[in-house]
């Protein structure tokens, strides 16, 4: 499947497995929540742009590095939320903009009843954090949501991703990269990742 990277960094398995596990508590499923996406983080912004600095070490005067792009981080609610935390640890002048959507138990389409973003993008780059891509509803819905606010970039960063879930992110938005820890088997009747690892955003929250 082109444009998706489904990362094999032994660090990222380990931690995805322990994540998966019923016996991991919402306090640790939080951290591995968070351990997790600044690993995925860190191999989707291998590509962005950065410009020459100059700067003196304690030795000497040399050319540096520093990023050109200004980023966006685009947590889908509640869910999305989690991974927040590991992700601007790696870039703190990340902006943070939230995308509340629900979805509809009985039509299983996404439903968006919050959205804040500014009139126009103050952003180049958009990293779209959900954990799970299941149906692709919640994240081309967002990615809509996005490209008409008028972002140019969009990668998603995602956790576990089904292969429906791939299929329509391909389908509708096939110019948006889509990084993730694992592709699972298949979608049950619920919609729920199999074997995926239960309900992200209950497992975090301790709502389940």
């Amino acid at each position: 499947m082109s444009n998706v990277y489904a990362s094999t960094h032994p660090l990222v398995q380990h931690k995805l497995s322990r994540l998966r596990d019923i016996k991991t508590e919402p306090k640790k499923f939080r951290e591995l929540v968070r351990e997790i996406a600044a690993l995925l983080a860190y191999e989707a912004t291998a590509d962005l742009a950065v410009s020459p600095r100059e700067l003196d070490t304690p030795l000497a005067h040399m050319t540096g590095a520093e990023l050109q792009e200004k980023i966006g981080l685009v947590p889908i609610l509640r869910a999305g939320l989690g991974m927040v935390e590991g992700v601007w640890g790696l870039m703190p002048s990340a902006e943070v903009w939230h995308i509340g959507l629900y979805r509809d138990e009985h039509t299983l389409r996404p439903v968006e009843y919050y959205n804040k973003l500014p009139l126009e993008p103050t952003v180049s780059v958009c990293l779209i954090l959900d954990p799970m891509l299941a149906t692709g509803g919640s994240a081309t819905a967002t990615a809509d949501v996005l490209k008409r606010w008028g972002v140019k970039k969009i990668k998603f960063v995602g956790l576990i991703a089904a292969p429906e879930g791939i299929k329509l992110m391909q389908t509708q938005h096939p110019d948006i990269p889509i990084h993730i820890a694992a592709i699972d088997d298949h979608l049950n009747e619920r919609a729920y990742i199999v074997p995926g690892l239960g309900d992200a955003g209950d497992r975090q929250f301790g709502t389940g």
